[in-house]
């Protein structure tokens, strides 16, 4: 990748919300160590449910959409919008399981795919960006764990009022 290249995705890391986490720093290095940006075209899936892929991907540009896929009994529901600078993949990539949903581009979107096989000598060269990377995603799922047990409160609540407990 040029340096020019490199300086772009750089920026792009800095200015995601992992960038917080990482640091100018941190976001030059892994710049350094992305595969390559992937272009995905509306409707596009960038990976099914049950796929083991051993990437994960920063959305560059778009919206991409998790998605439980339709089934002969049920249809497709969109589960989350993912927008530019989000990370995609990073659970199943970290504990190396397959993808829980699908995802799929809404319009046309592109992503940065980190390999495996790039990010590993990070574990020695730089273990203080990897704790800061593993810090952003327990972050991430801290957040969506707290919101889902606000919701179902929520929902609780509503239940059992009829109805007449919501605000």
């Amino acid at each position: 990748m040029q340096e020019r290249e490199i300086e772009r995705i750089a920026t792009l890391i800095y200015q995601a919300p992992l960038g917080e986490y990482i640091g100018r720093d941190g976001a030059a290095i892994l710049a350094a160590h992305a595969g390559s940006e992937q272009r995905l075209q509306d409707q596009d899936f960038l990976y099914h449910q049950g796929d083991l892929t051993n990437s994960f991907y920063i959305v560059t540009e778009g919206r991409l959409a998790l998605v439980r896929e339709k089934t002969e009994n049920r249809r497709e529901v969109t589960i989350h919008v993912l927008e530019k600078g989000d990370l995609v993949g990073e659970l199943s990539f970290i504990d190396q399981t397959p993808h829980h949903l699908s995802v799929r581009a809404l319009g046309n979107a592109a992503v940065l795919c980190f390999k495996a096989g790039d990010i590993q000598p990070l574990i020695t060269q730089h273990p203080q960006l990897v704790y800061n990377f593993m810090r952003a995603v327990v972050k991430r799922v801290h957040a969506v764990v707290a919101t889902m047990g606000e919701q179902e409160m929520e929902l609780q609540e509503y239940i059992q009022t009829g109805g007449r407990g919501r605000v």
